[in-house]
């Protein structure tokens, strides 16, 4: 019975913080507009810029698609942390007795949804100007996708989290998470690639699993760390 209240009330943690932060973002929407202009701006180049037939399309279109959405993303995993340092809001949530776990899980679904958001937008503007037409099978996207953006903000929240009190912030949270990002994003990018053009479904089925298996590794060590970060000056 106290093991399910506990279950409860946790959970009723990361959903108050989850909706405090959906409020905001709903009334500013300061992270979903920046990260929609930054990563349209980045497929409109790129198709301008190449102008690609429709199999060279296939071969370029994964790795344009994840690092728009790569770049498009620190901005808004940077003022995710940056609203609670508004006003010392950190520094009073460091003195609740709350669980840093509900805190660190509630950002990571929020940036979560608005990466989301953003990529369902962007994804049929970005098969109009790429001319795509999947030759594999397209419902692996519904897997890929989400796996991989899940890797990206998972990581993203927390090294955020760890730079917050850098002045130099804009510049350290690429630094760490581009390299830790980097199988995540090899494996989203190869995925996409094999179900755009068809190859062979083996491969991209042990892609698949290496991202599902690193949100998993790296989601937990993030949970099991968090307080640390939080409690560090």
């Amino acid at each position: 019975m106290e093991s399910a209240q506990n279950s409860i009330s946790w959970t009723g943690l990361v959903w108050s913080h989850l909706r405090k932060d959906l409020q905001i973002e709903w009334r500013s929407r300061e992270a979903i507009n920046s990260m929609l202009f930054f990563a349209l701006l980045v497929v409109v180049l790129f198709s301008m810029a190449f102008d690609p037939t429709a199999d060279t399309s296939r071969e370029i279109a994964g790795g344009v698609l994840c690092v728009a959405t790569l770049f498009a993303s620190v901005s808004s995993l940077n003022q995710a942390w940056a609203r609670e340092i508004r006003h010392q809001v950190l520094d009073a949530l460091r003195m609740t007795p709350s669980d840093g776990a509900a805190l660190f899980l509630a950002k990571v679904l929020a940036n979560f949804l608005y990466v989301s958001i953003v990529q369902f937008v962007l994804g049929p503007i970005f098969f109009i100007f790429y001319n795509l037409h999947p030759l594999g099978n397209a419902w692996l996207l519904l897997l890929v996708i989400p796996f991989g953006t899940w890797a990206l903000v998972a990581n993203g929240t927390f090294f955020a989290a760890l730079s917050i009190r850098s002045r130099n912030r804009e510049l350290l949270l690429p630094l760490i998470l581009f390299p830790i990002f980097l199988p995540a994003l090899l494996a989203m990018v190869l995925s996409v690639k094999t179900i755009l053009t068809g190859d062979n479904s083996d491969p991209n089925l042990l892609w698949i699993k290496l991202l599902g298996g690193y949100d998993i590794i790296f989601t937990t060590v993030s949970l099991i760390l968090f307080d640390t970060i939080l409690e560090a000056e």
